[in-house]
């Protein structure tokens, strides 16, 4: 099993020291948070983020819309934390209610304090190797398989999904030259009908479609590495990619829950500390 959260209490430990020095330096670094509508979950994981940036030693100012908000308020709300200075990283909870164009709100955030690394300035770092926020998931999904030392450098990796959030980074995060990552990476999709050829081919798999189940034993190879990071939610019920029976056939296998979700979380934590130490100008990718 690869569970995430000792991945992310090592990510967070690491973090530790870099607080405390923006801190003593004057800067104790801000998280953003801006929610939009009365969506119980939504307002749950801001309430989950807000209660770890305060066990970490940030500050999280947060302004929460109503449900009828127009694309100016949120134009607005987005606007007033780019010029907050204290506002190190910004955190827009989605979705959004229907009469908001959650793209060109993101547009209009500062890429800079973008904390999910999923603005197009950021995309198009991460498709240069230049720094920036990188996209959280698929940055801790790197980082749980480096931190159970699971080579990748080399080997052939298959990526299940292409969405923008995750399989389309991922793909381009994974096949960077960097000891955790230059591996030569496949991606296919549902649109691709032999996909299934890829996977048993491939020595890591990472299922990233949000179709739940889609991911079955025969489908993979023995001892091949999975990771299910695509997830679709029915109510409050956990929908993973990956079947449950692929524990069978696998090598090391993230667990359907505590998987790929606490090394999110601590990824945005990351992009966070990276975005107050650029600005301060005491480092960060």
């Amino acid at each position: 099993m690869l569970p995430g959260k000792p991945v992310a209490e090592a990510v967070l430990a690491d973090l530790a020291p870099r607080i405390e020095a923006l801190v003593a330096a004057g800067h104790r670094p801000g998280l953003g948070t801006i929610l939009v509508g009365d969506d119980s979950a939504s307002a749950g994981y801001i309430r989950m983020k807000q209660d770890k940036a305060a066990e970490l030693g940030f500050t999280s100012p947060h302004i929460h819309l109503p449900q009828d908000a127009t694309q100016a308020d949120v134009l607005a709300a987005i606007a007033e934390m780019n010029e907050a200075d204290d506002v190190h990283a910004v955190l827009m909870q989605h979705p959004t209610p229907p009469q908001i164009d959650f793209d060109a709100a993101l547009l209009a955030l500062d890429p800079d304090k973008d904390v999910d690394g999923l603005h197009p300035v950021n995309m198009g770092r991460l498709a240069l190797g230049m720094p920036g926020p990188v996209p959280c998931t698929p940055a801790g999904i790197e980082t749980l398989l480096a931190h159970y030392e699971i080579p990748i450098a080399g080997r052939e990796v298959c990526i299940l999904g292409r969405g923008t959030t995750l399989g389309r980074p991922l793909a381009l995060l994974l096949s960077q030259k960097r000891p955790t990552a230059n591996a030569a990476v496949t991606v296919v999709h549902t649109g691709v009908p032999n996909w299934a050829d890829y996977t048993r081919r491939a020595e890591v798999v990472i299922a990233a479609a949000g179709v739940p189940g889609i991911l079955q034993p025969e489908h993979l190879t023995a001892g091949v590495t999975v990771v299910g990071g695509g997830v679709r939610y029915e109510g409050r019920k956990l929908l993973p990619d990956v079947d449950e029976a692929c524990e069978a056939v696998a090598g090391a296998i993230t667990p359907r829950v505590g998987g790929v979700g606490p090394t999110t979380i601590a990824m945005l934590f990351k992009n966070a500390v990276e975005a107050a130490e650029r600005r301060v100008g005491t480092g960060g990718r």
